[in-house]
């Protein structure tokens, strides 16, 4: 898991995908702050549609989210992984793993399965599933998009991944939150409002 991204209460993983019939192509240009309003309304409202397709559920029942994710409820290896991510390993044979701490302490920490990439899994520091990330069937090949699932079934964000330095990200209503180009994110304004480090 090259990056993990913690933005305002939604967590997303880097190199993300869900499989998308209106996939936008082209060359990767990031002009946002010459952009005019209409331009970047217009690029807001584009990846908009992919990620909330009109009368898409974006939402899972709790009981068919936990059906779904039945085995990854509660993390089976959860004492081992602990120790392993205290130490700084961040990689096994089996799986990939990114941590996240708060004031010295693990709170939450997420593993990627080598063997289900499109797929993420994030813990408390109990071992018990908070969220998923879904990935686009595109993954790893740009663009793709990850939504991500609170253990509730509820959606928690969405980001439209456009190349490695460009991603797009929308709250759980559809409402837009942010581009991401490379280490700054801008709202719709233009405005710079979050820096990341680790891009």
């Amino acid at each position: 898991m090259k990056k993990f991204l913690l933005v305002l209460g939604i967590i997303l993983v880097g190199n993300i995908s869900f499989a998308a019939d209106n996939v936008l192509s082209g060359g990767v240009e990031f002009d946002w702050v010459n952009m005019n309003q209409i331009q970047r309304d217009e690029e807001i409202g584009n990846y908009q549609r992919i990620l909330f397709g009109e009368n898409e559920e974006v939402n899972y029942a709790r009981k068919e989210f936990r059906t779904k994710y039945k085995e990854y409820l509660k993390d089976k290896n959860f004492k081992l992984n602990y120790v392993l991510m205290k130490n700084n390993v961040t990689e096994t044979k089996d799986a990939e793993f990114c941590t996240f701490y708060h004031k010295n302490l693990l709170y939450m920490y997420a593993i990627k399965y080598k063997n289900n990439p499109k797929q993420i899994f994030y813990y408390n520091g109990l071992g018990t599933l908070r969220y998923v990330d879904e990935i686009s069937e595109n993954y790893p090949n740009y663009p793709y998009f990850s939504k991500q699932y609170r253990s509730s079934g509820r959606l928690a964000g969405a980001i439209y991944f456009v190349s490695k330095d460009l991603q797009y990200v929308y709250k759980p209503d559809g409402e837009f939150k942010g581009v991401w180009y490379k280490d700054k994110m801008f709202d719709a304004k233009a405005k710079l409002i979050l820096t990341r480090t680790n891009w």
